[in-house]
């Protein structure tokens, strides 16, 4: 499916999206710094704990407002919310204001994203809806590899004029999703307008969620994504303080007398790089050579090739060995993906399917938290030891998607509302 004969709505969120997410990653890296800077330490770690949780419960109160009220009317309130909220950031005078305002851009964000995935499945069949997703999650990453080395300028010389333009530029987009896309939830779809908006009721929600997380398979399915979120997130935790302790400087390429050498921090930068790069080219590329692996092979696969990139790099310090570590481990990332997203907007029902997106994302920020243990870890282990644990962890998940795919009858859907097939 070419990109040009996608439906209107997926053309203009992937542009908008692309940008929104170039201008969100030129600030967002910089903002442990700033906060460090004005609180200390100490006060900013703990302030960092603190939008996780509460991007937890706007990425909840998301999905369920995308499967009540509709995906549209879900994305305009938090993309004018987000636009708000960077207006309070360029023009505040205090750093706690400043604090408020980064929280509302990540309740926002996170109020956003289950109702433009649950948008994308409901505009694409099932046989194109892994390149979809892996073109979406190529934008994403243009923005990740641009956005920090664009703000490295603009944040640190011109912050006022790049917050100012991050505001003009979510209201511009939230103004084009008002006038050029329409509702796809499949309940409203040609009375989205006629209809009443329904009752926000917290009440119904929990009791929303407390279904869906009865529904055993997808419970397996949160728990080995739990698993498989703590063993990728090492790239930033324990893979960063293993790089800068145990790789020395040496040359990355030579000729004759001249070399360039790296190690240490700039080595983690160099893999860091590499993921990015890798990332940006080759999403689309991968995806397509695993278009027909079944979602078991490919989950499975992936937290296979996870735990054994990083287990790997316990026996390297050679950079070159370490980029080969890089390669293996990012390939799991791209093969897992865009079927994390097809796999759930298969498997949900459609009436719920904002609400499963926005339950699925739990295993991210879950693992979010629980992945920094690998640092306390490495006080009392060795490399191999801490690398071991990680293998183990991603190895457990393999297990768990096996048995998750074992309650799902192959070829032949389940016993519920959803329409998955295997």
């Amino acid at each position: 499916m070419y990109w040009r004969s996608w439906d209107l709505n997926l053309k203009v969120r992937l542009f908008g999206e692309l940008i929104t997410h170039t201008f969100f990653w030129m600030y967002f890296p910089f903002m442990a710094l700033y906060f460090s800077d004005v609180f200390g330490k100490d006060v900013a770690g703990l302030l960092l704990m603190v939008p996780p949780l509460l991007g937890i419960v706007a990425n909840l109160a998301g999905g369920y407002l995308a499967d009540r009220i509709g995906r549209r009317k879900t994305m305009l309130i938090a993309i004018f919310s987000s636009s708000v909220m960077f207006a309070l950031f360029a023009f505040s005078s205090s750093p706690w204001m400043t604090y408020v305002a980064f929280i509302g851009i990540g309740m926002a964000g996170s109020m956003y994203w289950p109702a433009s995935s649950a948008m994308v499945a409901d505009l694409t069949t099932e046989d194109e809806r892994r390149v979809v997703f892996a073109t979406f999650y190529t934008a994403m990453n243009i923005g990740v590899v641009a956005g920090p080395v664009l703000g490295s300028i603009f944040f640190v010389h011109y912050r006022f004029e790049l917050l100012l333009a991050c505001t003009i530029v979510e209201f511009v987009y939230g103004v084009l999703l008002f006038f050029l896309i329409r509702e796809t939830l499949p309940s409203l779809i040609g009375k989205a307008e006629a209809s009443p908006p329904k009752r926000f009721s917290l009440k119904e929600q929990f009791r929303s969620y407390a279904v869906i997380f009865t529904d055993k398979p997808f419970a397996i399915y949160i728990l080995a994504g739990i698993l498989v979120a703590i063993a990728f997130m090492q790239l930033d935790l324990y893979m960063a303080l293993y790089v800068k302790e145990h790789v020395p400087s040496q040359p990355l390429v030579w000729w004759g007398d001249w070399s360039f050498s790296i190690g240490g921090t700039s080595a983690f930068g160099w893999l860091m790089g590499l993921n990015g790069l890798l990332v940006v080219l080759f999403t689309l590329p991968v995806t397509r050579w695993f278009q027909h692996w079944s979602d078991r092979n490919s989950l499975i696969l992936s937290s296979v090739l996870y735990g054994f990139g990083l287990f790997l790099m316990a026996f390297a310090n050679n950079i070159w060995l370490l980029f080969g570590c890089m390669f293996v481990l990012t390939l799991g990332e791209l093969i897992r993906t865009p079927v994390v997203q097809s796999f759930i907007s298969k498997y949900a029902p459609e009436d719920a399917r904002g609400q499963y997106m926005g339950a699925s994302s739990l295993q991210f920020s879950i693992g979010r938290f629980i992945a920094p243990l690998a640092i306390g870890l490495s006080e009392w282990l060795s490399p191999l030891g801490v690398f071991s644990i990680i293998l183990g962890i991603s190895l457990l998940s393999a297990l768990l998607y096996v048995y998750m795919f074992r309650l799902i009858p192959e070829g032949g859907g389940i016993e519920r509302t959803s329409g998955y097939r295997g």
